[in-house]
């Protein structure tokens, strides 16, 4: 309604209660929205945070399964490096021998058993996972090889023409590197 001398609307008080009660009405469906909007945006956060927890603990048990794995597959690394040094000097011995200390009848016997020895010695190796570094002819591998010396050769630069001391590998590590000579650059 409008009073008629200044156009102004007139307050008969019909029209507030009215509006009141609209407003009361539309106002509790927006609040119930706004929290079951609230509550969705937590479900997907605690949702996502469930997935992280769960990909980290998968994490965790395969770097466990991993680092027991390892362990015991190369649990044996520091005594297959120490009795690396007796097959050396078991190899040393045999290379010793000179063609007329082979021929003897006398010390024959004792050289069988040596050269059964090392057989069975490079046997455990086989049946463990040492191996021998090959080296001769190959080109230098920092690593699996380790350069002592240069030499002058025929061969091209950087190839190995000289074995010191042989490498071993436990399955796929290095146990020691192979100590060699590599042929000189011209």
């Amino acid at each position: 309604m409008t009073n008629i001398e200044n156009d102004t609307p007139v307050d008969d008080g019909q029209a507030s209660e009215t509006n009141g009660t609209e407003t009361a009405e539309t106002a509790a469906p927006e609040r119930a929205n706004d929290e079951v909007a609230q509550l969705a945006e937590q479900v997907a956060a605690l949702q996502q945070d469930l997935l992280y927890a769960r990909a980290e603990t998968q994490n965790v048990t395969r770097r466990k399964d991993k680092e027991i794995a390892d362990a015991h597959a190369y649990a044996a690394t520091k005594f297959a490096r120490d009795i690396l040094s007796v097959a050396d000097n078991l190899g040393r011995a045999l290379a010793a021998l000179s063609d007329e200390q082979r021929a003897d009848e006398a010390i024959k016997p004792l050289i069988t058993g040596l050269e059964a020895t090392e057989r069975e010695l490079l046997s455990v190796f086989e049946r463990n996972g040492i191996t021998r570094i090959a080296a001769i002819g190959l080109p230098l591998d920092p690593n699996q090889h380790q350069a002592m010396l240069e030499i002058p050769s025929d061969k091209e630069p950087g190839t190995i023409v000289q074995e010191m001391q042989a490498g071993y590998m436990l399955k796929d590590r290095l146990l020691r590197p192979a100590m060699v000579g590599v042929a000189k650059a011209g």
